[in-house]
């Protein structure tokens, strides 16, 4: 089979065994459709490809507040219109580990997008992250994702905007199943219950960062990976998503586009769940070489928001100088219907593409497995 048809077989196999756990939305999807269709917080796979254009607002400045602010202005109307009838906000911002700034959404970014939404809604605005840190106590992080707060310079906000810090990782959660290749078995995983209340706008405030599994990260995967349960305690479910064993997880892994195909199939089935109703990158200083955590600063000056995730994402991959198609957790979600993936139906709002083009270092050991040069 291709990989179309494996990806429809194993869609139908995961709902089978619930891991959609959500109710059908009342929306209808006809052939040729221009619309993707929600399920609970996510997006349906149809495998009808998305025919309507999308737009991804991009701004090249020298200030990175200003620019997430402006970049959300220039879509106002399809924002406003997105938000109509949400009872509350949260924004997830991408923190990874709660010890590196770098690799963390900036303070800024966020500012931006507080600067833009406060005025415009007047009902509960939450930020939260699960970061993927360690247990209390642990090197990682002894105070969970707050430390990450604190140390990120997000503290302030509560008082600036009054809005509401929370650590997701002590929200509740409910059942769901991915794929293990342990056994080739339904795997069951904690998804944390905020990422899928249907009168929650959704935005992820993702990071422009090299990746060691999947090449790229910006707005999606913060909040496909960002979905699944640390509790501190016992386990982080986090890794399931890997399909890692904790013997692997001991003694490290090699990373490959191979070993690490499952990882791409999860992302895209915890997408029909989870899914950023309003996706925002912070691309002023973006991340090169070993991300999402190792790698080194790009001095990109960009922010791009888009009520179309998967669209940003793309146009985001081609700004960092790789190829959209070649990474299968989006182009399988383009595939599926479930976004515009397509970049010649990407209108661009803003800056010259042309002007805003990089080459990112890929991550050192996705060099041999993509086929790309290291410099």
């Amino acid at each position: 089979m291709n990989r179309r048809e494996i990806l429809k077989t194993l869609v139908a196999g995961a709902v089978g065994v619930g891991l959609g756990g959500c109710t059908t939305s009342s929306s209808k999807k006809s052939a040729g459709s221009s619309e993707p269709v929600y399920t609970g917080h996510g997006k349906k796979a149809t495998f009808e490809k998305v025919l309507k254009p999308a737009n991804v607002s991009l701004i090249k400045g020298n200030d990175a507040r200003d620019n997430t602010f402006n970049a959300l202005k220039n879509i106002e109307d399809e924002i406003m219109a997105s938000l109509e009838g949400k009872k509350r906000i949260l924004i997830k911002p991408n923190f990874v580990v709660v010890t590196t700034l770098l690799c963390a959404t900036s303070v800024d970014c966020v500012r931006g997008i507080l600067d833009f939404i406060r005025p415009r809604f007047k009902g509960p605005i939450e930020i939260g992250e699960a970061t993927v840190s360690g247990a209390k106590g642990s090197e990682m992080g002894s105070e969970g994702t707050f430390k990450g707060f604190k140390d990120y310079g997000y503290l302030p906000l509560e008082k600036e905007y009054g809005v509401k810090l929370l650590d997701l990782n002590l929200e509740p959660h409910s059942m769901h199943y991915i794929f293990n290749t342990a056994g080739n078995r339904p795997q069951p995983i904690r998804i944390i219950s905020k990422y899928l209340d249907r009168d929650q706008y959704l935005i992820s405030a993702g990071k422009m960062k090299t990746h060691n599994c999947v090449l790229v990260t910006m707005s999606l995967k913060n909040i496909l990976m960002g979905a699944p349960k640390n509790d501190y305690k016992t386990q982080n479910d986090k890794f399931l998503m890997h399909s890692w064993s904790p013997e692997t997880m001991k003694v490290g892994v090699k990373f490959t586009i191979t070993k690490d195909t499952v990882l791409h199939y999860n992302l895209f089935q915890i997408a029909q769940i989870a899914y950023p109703d309003l996706a925002v990158v912070d691309a002023f200083t973006s991340m090169e070489g070993d991300g999402p955590i190792d790698g080194t600063p790009v001095d990109t000056r960009l922010a791009l928001a888009s009520t179309d995730a998967l669209a940003l994402d793309s146009l985001g991959t081609k700004i960092m100088g790789f190829d959209p198609t070649q990474i299968l957790y989006l182009s399988s979600m383009n595939e599926a219907g479930m976004g515009q993936g397509d970049l010649d139906k990407i209108n661009v709002i803003g800056a010259n593409l042309n002007e805003c083009l990089f080459r990112f270092k890929p991550h050192s050991l996705l060099v041999e497995p993509y086929g790309l040069a290291n410099s």
